[in-house]
């Protein structure tokens, strides 16, 4: 008798520790499906536009540097890509009147990206509007006045953003496909690293001069989604054009 207890102590056991590690990891499942989201909203609030339905928006940040911003546009002209959108911070365009010009005249869509490059998830509300009002006046002085999209410049941020960017009249846009560009990783692996792109992704590249072999990469990056026959779009076209994705963040 004391042989069947302790045999079946031992099953009530073996099954415990069974339950709990499924348990833990479903647990460690659905946090790294949280924290690898890629697009936010609050409920019946404001949303973070991640990805469309229809096309492919190709995107820039460009936070600061004087060497890749004008080549990379060039590249662009070459391979004949009409649309675009350059998310630029207000510092940088203060500095590069030229190129913020030359964006202009190429006809792509100009984003803000804050002004100082801040990580706006570690600042405090009246430093997110006193960064994003700063961004705004030297855009305007830039004659760049119909900036309607707005990019966390380190693309981390909160409900709060969200809010605040309401306010100003902006959408919060993220991403869909990483480049890892800025990591320098070789043109290849940059070009696998957005193969996997569908209809609705919006892609992040980067023009600032840590982003060394962006501009190498672009004209078989390009190549590679032509070849899936996607149509590129600026990223405000690719919104009205189809219905946002979104998920709440709290």
């Amino acid at each position: 008798m004391k042989f069947f207890m302790v045999l079946h102590a031992k099953k009530i056991k073996y099954y415990s520790l069974i339950l709990l590690t499924a348990l833990f990891t479903a647990w460690f499942l659905f946090v790294q499906n949280i924290l690898q989201a890629p697009v936010f909203s609050t409920e019946d609030g404001p949303k973070a536009v991640y990805k469309g339905e229809q096309n492919v928006a190709i995107t820039f940040n460009i936070g600061w540097g004087d060497e890749k911003a004008a080549p990379i546009i060039e590249t662009l002209k070459r391979e004949q890509i009409k649309s675009a959108t350059f998310f630029l911070s207000g510092s940088w365009a203060e500095r590069h009147p030229d190129i913020v010009e030359k964006i202009r005249k190429e006809g792509y869509e100009i984003g803000m990206l804050g002004y100082d490059y801040k990580d706006y998830s570690e600042m405090e509300d009246q430093e997110i509007i006193r960064d994003i009002s700063k961004a705004q006046e030297a855009f305007k002085k830039l004659n760049v006045k119909s900036i309607e999209l707005l990019r966390a410049p380190t693309g981390h941020f909160d409900k709060r953003l969200l809010k605040i960017s309401e306010n100003f009249g902006y959408t919060v846009v993220h991403w869909s496909i990483d480049s890892k560009d800025w990591t320098n990783p070789g043109v290849d692996q940059i070009v696998q690293n957005i193969s996997k792109t569908k209809k609705g992704d919006i892609i992040l590249l980067h023009a600032s001069d840590s982003a060394k072999q962006t501009n190498k990469a672009l004209p078989q990056l390009l190549g590679e989604l032509q070849s899936k026959n996607l149509n590129f779009v600026n990223v405000s076209e690719m919104i009205s054009n189809s219905s946002a994705n979104s998920e709440e963040i709290r």
